[in-house]
C-alpha cells in the first residue's frame, strides 16, 4: 500500500451467484484516497456503487483484489468507518438523544455521563440541541437525517461512507444538509466517500469524483474538482464541470483521467 493512501483498492472485483449463474458486479477497481479527501462515486443505477461502498467498509469481501484502510487490509467492519444510508434507521421509541447514544452503547469504556456528553456534542454539531428530547415521528425527514449523522459522528469515525443519504429529501433540505456536511467535515476532518446519482451534489461536495460505468461496474473516469469554496451552483465554472460529466457518459474513453484547472 502506498504510504500516503488512507484508502486503497487494488484491482478489486466482485461476483455474486444467483440461481446457478455468476453475476460480475465490479471489475478491476483501483484507486487511492488521501487523508482528508472527499470522494464521490457517481454513476447510473446498477453500476455497483453501493457494492463498492460495502467493500470499503468491510461489510462484504471482494472476489478478487484487496482493500486497505489506513495501512491494514479490510477484513471486517470497523468503528473507524461508519456507513450512512438514505433510510435513517432511527428507533421510533427512543428520543433524539437516546438514538444518538445508541451508537456509543458498545463502548463499555464510556460512563453514562461521558456517553451523554459525547452525544450532546454531536447533536449540537448538527444543530438539533432544541430537539434532543423529541421522538423521530416529531421530526421532518431532514431533521431525522441530521440525527443519523449525529449518531455516526458521536462514534468519532475517521471515514464516513454515505449511500445516497439525501436522495429522499426535497431540494431545500438536501441543499441545507449538503452545507451542514461541509461544515462538519471542516470541523471534524473526516474522510468521506459519497455514493450519489446527483451530478450537482457530487460537484458541490467533492474534491474528486469517480465516474462509473456498468456491466460490470468499473471506474471509467476520475475527475478532479478545482473550484473555490463555497461553491456557487449557478456559476459558469460549476456548469462547465456539469457538462463535462454529462458528456462523459456519451463520449469519454475508459480509463481516462480528467484534470482541469479553472
Amino acid at each position: 500500500m502506498k504510504a500516503e493512501a488512507f484508502v486503497e483498492l487494488n484491482e478489486v472485483g466482485k461476483e455474486f451467484s444467483a440461481q446457478g449463474k455468476t453475476i460480475r458486479v465490479l471489475s478491476n477497481i483501483s484507486f487511492t484516497m488521501k487523508k482528508g479527501e472527499f470522494v464521490s462515486v457517481l454513476g447510473k443505477s446498477g453500476c455497483g456503487k453501493s457494492t463498492l461502498l460495502n467493500l470499503i467498509g468491510g461489510f462484504d469481501s471482494p472476489s478478487e483484489g484487496s482493500v486497505y484502510f489506513d495501512g491494514e487490509e479490510v477484513k471486517k467492519p470497523s468503528r473507524r468507518a461508519i456507513m450512512l444510508f438514505q433510510h435513517y434507521g432511527l428507533l421510533p421509541w427512543r428520543t433524539v438523544l437516546k438514538n444518538v447514544e445508541l451508537g456509543l452503547e458498545p463502548e463499555k469504556s464510556l460512563s453514562t455521563a461521558e456517553r451523554r456528553e459525547r452525544a450532546l456534542d454531536s447533536i449540537k454539531l448538527v444543530g438539533l440541541e432544541e430537539s434532543k428530547d423529541r421522538f423521530p415521528a416529531q421530526l421532518s425527514g431532514g431533521m431525522q437525517q441530521r440525527v443519523a449523522i449525529a449518531r455516526a459522528l458521536a462514534i468519532r469515525p475517521e471515514l464516513i461512507l454515505m449511500d445516497e443519504p439525501f436522495a429522499a429529501l426535497d431540494t431545500f433540505n438536501r441543499y441545507y444538509l449538503q452545507d451542514e456536511l461541509l461544515h462538519i467535515r471542516e470541523q471534524e476532518k473526516n474522510n468521506i466517500v459519497l455514493v450519489t446519482h446527483d451530478i450537482d451534489e457530487a460537484i458541490y461536495l467533492s474534491d474528486r469524483i469517480l465516474i462509473m460505468d456498468a456491466h460490470p461496474g468499473r471506474i471509467k473516469q476520475t475527475l478532479e474538482i478545482n473550484l473555490p469554496s463555497p461553491r456557487d451552483r449557478s456559476h459558469s465554472d460549476f456548469q462547465y464541470y456539469r457538462k463535462l460529466i454529462l458528456d462523459s457518459f456519451h463520449f469519454s474513453k475508459d480509463g481516462a483521467t480528467l484534470e482541469f484547472n479553472i
